[in-house]
């Protein structure tokens, strides 16, 4: 299997995860009507499905360290498409969160499997050139899966886009079964859990990079939970806010742009994890000025640019130690920012001020990146 191939399908099954997000967030205001329950109701959908998303890291991280990342990449997806197909027969929000539950669980092997097989095959500056290559195609997802998920529910509600969902699983399932390969190194050693946990929770630059990644990612959520009822406040309808997504694609695919000019360019990870925090918070400064008007959306730009900037050099070198575990490392270092991410989002959905998270989130990115000396990173 050559590594062209392997990149594609790669950059396709990391790209699952954020697309389920954002194909489900136009639906958040079907769903509460559906279901008549409140914006801050409906916007906990997604911070359940960050925190089950977090466990389910850890076990597919565990597990594609035991028996290997095909098998492990397989059952996880055949496991969403089957809480996609409970939650179009579930009839109470309750069942509905349960079944959101079990597809973020499942969904989690999209990330850290298909990480961990990267992390298999490339190392170093070529494992950030690859995470930034990926970038460039994860800018995509926003507008796929907002478009998308605001023509779906125009047209079918909230089920349309659990039957989407049903159906992507099942393409990618297929297609992995087609051509992914069994990167499992053949020498790996069993490595303890708690061994591993006991020698992370000590490490400080795993703790930095957990912070880093939350801190990027609920910026980034935040607007998919927070936005689709700032347009229903401007009497705006869900076909907007999927317009939005676009936007976003081409702001988010042009930080990642940027990030691999400036990599070849000889720029150090750090330095581009701190231009993104300061762009970042300029873009939440700016959209907690204008969240009153449509025009909040132009600096939501510099944030999802920040992202795109950013979250490929915290990858790239997060778990430069643990190359003897990857995938356990990797399933921990998941489990410890999901549940960082699915705390915060569930913190904004309280508050509904997307503004202030956005600059709360930059500022503590950026003042990380100030207390960091360049060769920890």
């Amino acid at each position: 299997m050559n590594n062209r191939k392997l990149l594609l399908l790669g950059i396709a099954l990391l790209m699952f995860p954020q697309i389920a997000q954002t194909l489900f967030s136009p639906a958040l205001g079907d769903i509460g009507r559906a279901f008549n329950v409140s914006p801050q109701a409906a916007a906990q959908t997604l911070s359940v499905y960050f925190l089950a998303f977090a466990f389910g890291v850890v076990t597919w991280g565990r597990v594609c360290d035991r028996i290997g990342r095909r098998p492990t990449m397989l059952f996880g997806l055949a496991l969403y498409a089957a809480a996609c197909v409970i939650g179009l027969c579930v009839n109470s929000f309750n069942g509905l969160l349960m079944a959101q539950a079990l597809a973020a669980f499942g969904a989690a092997v999209g990330s850290v499997v298909t990480q961990t097989v990267l992390r298999d095959r490339f190392q170093g500056r070529e494992l950030a050139q690859v995470f930034s290559l990926a970038g460039m195609a994860l800018a995509a997802s926003p507008a796929i899966g907002l478009f998308s998920g605001a023509s779906l529910v125009q047209g079918f509600g909230y089920r349309g886009v659990l039957g989407a969902l049903v159906l992507l699983a099942v393409v990618l399932w297929f297609w992995s079964w087609w051509v992914l390969p069994e990167t499992r190194p053949t020498t790996l050693r069993a490595i303890g859990l708690f061994e591993t946990l006991g020698r992370m929770l000590g490490d400080r630059g795993i703790w930095r990079s957990a912070l880093w990644v939350a801190c990027f990612n609920i910026a980034l959520f935040s607007y998919y939970s927070l936005a689709p009822f700032i347009f229903e406040r401007l009497c705006l309808s869900q076909s907007w806010f999927g317009y939005s997504g676009v936007a976003l694609a081409l702001g988010s695919g042009f930080g990642a742009w940027i990030n691999k000019r400036l990599l070849l360019r000889g720029y150090s990870a750090l330095q581009l994890i701190r231009l993104g925090a300061l762009t970042g918070l300029l873009g939440g400064v700016g959209v907690w000025l204008t969240q009153g008007s449509i025009a909040f959306v132009l600096p939501m730009l510099l944030v999802v640019l920040a992202f795109g900037m950013a979250i490929p050099n915290i990858l790239g070198s997060a778990l430069v130690n643990y190359a003897d575990r990857l995938g356990t490392a990797g399933a921990l270092l998941g489990l410890l920012y999901y549940l960082m991410i699915g705390a915060g989002l569930m913190l904004a959905a309280w508050t509904q001020a997307l503004g202030e998270t956005l600059m709360a989130c930059c500022a503590l990115a950026f003042l990380l990146t100030m207390t960091t000396r360049k060769s920890n990173v």
